[in-house]
C-alpha cells in the first residue's frame, strides 16, 4: 500500500465516506487533535514503567475509535468500531483510587516535578484542546455524545495521573504562588 496518494496536495482530504473537505475543516481539527493526543500518550507510556498504567492502551484505542466517528459524515455503510461505554466509569474509578492515596489538593499546582508527571500534564492540556475542538464541531454537526463526556473525564484522569506519578516517585508538587 502506498502511503502517499497526492490527492491532498491541493489542501483537501477525504472523510471516511469519501466526501472531500478542506484540511482546515473543523472535523480535521477535532480528530487531528485526538491523533496528536494519541501520539503524545505513546511518548508518555514510553516514559513509564512497562504496563504500569494499563488504561493508557485502552484510552489510545478509544481515541482512534472516536476519531473514526469524527471523520464520518452521515451514516456509515461499513462497520465502525464500537465505543466502550464502560471506559468513562473505569476512568472515574481510577481517579478515585488514586485520589485516596494522594494528599488533599488545597492549591493550584504547577506542571513540574518529573518528566513523566509533566508529560501527563501535557496530555491533560492536549485533551482539553481536543474537547474544545469537539465541542466546536458539535456546534456545526452531530457528534456522538459520548465523545465530549469521555474527553472531559480524560483530562481529569491525566491531572490526577500527573499527581499520582509524583507521589509514587516520592517527589513534591510545586505549589503555584501568585504574585499579588
Amino acid at each position: 500500500m502506498k502511503i502517499y496518494t497526492k490527492t491532498g496536495d491541493k489542501g483537501t482530504t477525504s472523510l471516511l465516506t469519501g466526501t472531500r473537505v478542506s484540511k482546515d475543516d473543523m472535523r480535521l481539527e477535532a480528530y487531528g487533535t485526538l491523533d496528536e493526543l494519541n501520539s503524545w500518550l505513546g511518548v508518555l507510556a514510553a516514559e513509564l514503567p512497562t504496563n504500569s498504567f494499563p488504561l493508557l492502551t485502552k484510552i489510545q484505542s478509544e481515541l482512534f475509535s472516536m476519531g473514526s466517528y469524527l471523520a464520518l459524515e452521515g451514516e456509515a455503510t461499513f462497520p465502525m468500531p464500537k465505543l466502550d461505554p464502560e471506559l468513562v466509569n473505569a476512568l472515574e474509578r481510577q481517579i478515585d483510587s488514586w485520589n485516596e492515596q494522594l494528599p488533599e489538593l488545597k492549591n493550584f499546582i504547577l506542571p513540574s516535578g518529573s518528566k513523566a508527571s509533566s508529560m501527563a500534564q501535557v496530555a491533560r492540556t492536549i485533551t482539553r484542546r481536543a474537547e474544545r475542538r469537539v465541542v466546536a464541531l458539535a456546534n456545526e454537526v452531530e457528534v456522538k455524545e459520548e465523545i465530549p463526556v469521555f474527553l472531559n473525564r480524560l483530562s481529569d484522569f491525566f491531572f490526577v495521573l500527573a499527581r499520582f506519578i509524583l507521589h509514587k516517585e516520592g517527589l513534591e508538587e510545586r505549589i503555584w504562588t501568585p504574585n499579588y
